[in-house]
């Protein structure tokens, strides 16, 4: 970002818990902002500093935040969105768009841009070896923003192409019942007991991982800081003595598909 007086607005992903995995460019917009907005959880990674006001707020008004800080940034501050992981990954960059493109026109001029970061759905992978290796889809199973039908659609589509399939807010205290039903979904439309991955906290000391054939997953087996990973038919366990296993999906597919 530019050290001159203009504002401007940077929408940047922090990772996915380890400090360490917060990228250079990140950090550097951190250092000049002026203004760090975003979900209350993430503005609390940001160590306070003077000259440095903190806008903590609720997940469920995005679209305010996003207006918040374009309007501070056309005011001439230095305003970092943050987001957990990767901003454009089921996070706030579309908010921030959404809100320009409803906003005033003189939004369209400010120095906005996008500081990529490491998703959930990247950390867990690597953690547990190389799921996503081939063809792969990610999905938001919170039906928030989409309806049910929709999610359940996406669900048996990524099914059938054979997609391996990570998965973002699987299972909420306010809606349990939906990640049950995806797995019910997935269990008829695969037909088969391929790995699952449940990664809790990648990164964290709290991290956690667990890998289960898909006939054996259950819901209480994720939650909100749970990125659950489900293989296509391709997807294999290295067993390893003395060691986690590694999950993997070989880069070629069989000819005539899955």
């Amino acid at each position: 970002m530019s050290a001159g007086q203009e504002g401007w607005l940077a929408i940047a992903g922090l990772g996915p818990g380890d400090e360490a995995l917060i990228t250079p460019e990140v950090r550097e917009a951190l250092a000049m902002a002026t203004d760090v907005i975003g979900y209350t959880p993430y503005v609390a990674r940001v160590a306070p500093r003077p000259g440095l006001t903190l806008h903590p707020s609720d997940n469920r008004v995005e679209l305010d935040r996003a207006a918040h800080a374009l309007s501070l940034a056309q005011e001439g501050a230095r305003v970092v969105v943050v987001s957990s992981g990767d901003p454009g990954v089921f996070a706030m960059a579309a908010a921030v768009f959404e809100a320009l493109e409803a906003g005033p026109l003189s939004w369209r001029s400010l120095d906005i841009r996008v500081l990529p970061g490491i998703t959930a759905m990247l950390a867990a992978s690597a953690r547990a070896g190389a799921p996503l290796g081939h063809d792969f889809c990610a999905i938001n199973l919170s039906d928030n923003l989409k309806p049910w039908p929709l999610i359940e659609k996406r669900l048996r589509l990524a099914a059938q192409a054979d997609f391996a399939m990570a998965f973002y807010n699987p299972r909420s205290k306010a809606r349990p019942e939906g990640f049950a039903r995806a797995l019910a979904v997935l269990r008829e439309a695969c037909g088969d007991s391929r790995p699952v991955l449940f990664a809790r906290a990648v990164c964290t000391p709290q991290e956690a991982l667990r890998i289960v054939p898909l006939d054996q997953a259950r819901p209480e087996m994720a939650d909100m800081r749970t990125m659950v990973i489900v293989g296509s038919s391709q997807t294999r366990l290295i067993e390893r003595p003395g060691a986690a296993p590694l999950l993997y999906t070989p880069r070629s597919a069989p000819e005539g598909g899955a």
